[in-house]
């Protein structure tokens, strides 16, 4: 079965090669084009569209800035129409931000955002619902990097 992909901000910058931020694009579209032939599932937590919007928004001069936001809109539109190899997961519920923002504190003191958190969550959550396959976070952030679980037969 293929793997279940949770992508990670470092990693959209670098498929949108956004201005200031992008270093590694070409090897990520190459590592991404080998992710959709292995037919693996990318996920596209609320996290990555948000930081990512943000970091455009923070980067690059004005036509810089707009070409990549342009990208960046119409890469989301595709996945929320089913028109991309991305799928975005779904918004948090009120039950889930107060649980999140509960561990915050002690997650805060290791170095974690709640961006973070809220991507560690996605992957807990889509581990324990698909224990039979691979499921992992595509990132360049070495404290995200171990979120790697194999499959468990």
């Amino acid at each position: 079965m293929s793997a279940i992909c949770i992508i990670d901000t470092t990693v959209f910058l670098e498929i949108l090669n956004v201005p200031n931020k992008a270093t590694l694009h070409k090897n990520i579209i190459q590592e991404l084009e080998t992710k959709i032939k292995n037919e693996e599932v990318l996920f596209m937590p609320m996290a990555t569209i948000i930081e990512t919007g943000n970091h455009i928004a923070q980067n690059g001069n004005g036509h810089q800035k707009r070409k990549a936001a342009e990208k960046f809109v119409e890469q989301i539109n595709l996945a929320i129409e089913g028109k991309s190899p991305f799928t975005p997961i779904d918004f948090l519920t009120k039950q889930k931000l107060s649980s999140w923002l509960a561990e915050f504190p002690n997650l805060a003191m290791t170095g974690l955002g709640i961006g973070d958190v809220s991507i560690i969550k996605d992957w807990e959550f889509q581990c324990s619902l698909h224990l039979s396959r691979r499921v992992y976070i595509w990132t360049l952030d070495c404290h995200l990097q171990s979120y790697d679980r194999a499959a468990r037969i």
